[in-house]
């Protein structure tokens, strides 16, 4: 049956010769797996595979069926065409790294649209913003807690339940009123860290992912986006 839906591109794999097999978080139905047939093909002239780059926001035509793993696609276009994600370092260095993490958290297989707007809204900060988005992954997986079920109040329970799990977070005053607005306020808004404090509350963020999500594993994107950040 056709659906119309939007969706968030999150990565894809190769299949077979010429074609993909996309994970796009949707509107409608959650968590889906598309398979694209020949955008790998010397024959395909309009760059398709470009539209499942992370992070893209897409318009889609479905065929869904409730009791299958993969789907296909009738249409598909950009609803956002980006002018900055896909070319500057940084901001492709967080793209990548919250995909993945998304990608190794985001389970359900139903439509949650204030997750879907949750995550279009953090796309277009990112997007968008010219000025203070150092924090921009920071402030996305600790946001994103609230939906998996494990948000901290603030930067104290984040601390404690580190600690109580033997991580050695021990954050100076100024980390820790960072820690709090990257929880609480809104993207862009002012946080100062160090270079050095930045890389230390990533690694305890991932740690608190840690405890919260047995099958987190390696996180391939992580080294990458501490060296750009560095």
């Amino acid at each position: 049956m056709l659906q119309k839906t939007k969706g968030v591109a999150l990565n894809y794999i190769r299949y077979r010769e010429t074609s993909i097999i996309a994970r796009v978080y949707t509107e409608d139905f959650g968590l889906q797996s598309y398979l694209v047939n020949g955008v790998r093909s010397a024959k395909n002239k309009n760059n398709k595979i470009a539209l499942f780059q992370p992070l893209t926001l897409l318009d889609m035509v479905v065929y869904y069926k409730e009791d299958r793993d993969l789907h296909r696609l009738s249409e598909v276009k950009t609803s956002y065409p980006f002018q900055s994600l896909p070319f500057e370092v940084a901001k492709t260095s967080m793209g990548l790294f919250v995909t993945e993490m998304l990608t190794k958290t985001l389970k359900e297989e139903t439509g949650s649209p204030v997750l879907f707007r949750f995550l279009v809204e953090s796309v277009l900060f990112l997007e968008e913003a010219q000025a203070h988005y150092e924090n921009f992954h920071l402030a996305f997986l600790l946001k994103l807690t609230s939906f998996l079920g494990f948000s901290p109040e603030g930067a104290r329970e984040f601390e404690n339940q580190l600690r109580e799990h033997s991580y050695p977070f021990l954050p100076d005053s100024e980390t820790e009123l960072a820690l709090n607005g990257l929880i609480r306020y809104p993207y862009g808004t002012p946080a100062p860290l160090s270079r050095t404090a930045r890389n230390e509350l990533l690694d305890a963020v991932v740690a608190y992912y840690r405890i919260h999500v047995d099958s987190l594993g390696e996180i391939k994107s992580l080294p990458v986006l501490r060296e750009v950040l560095s």
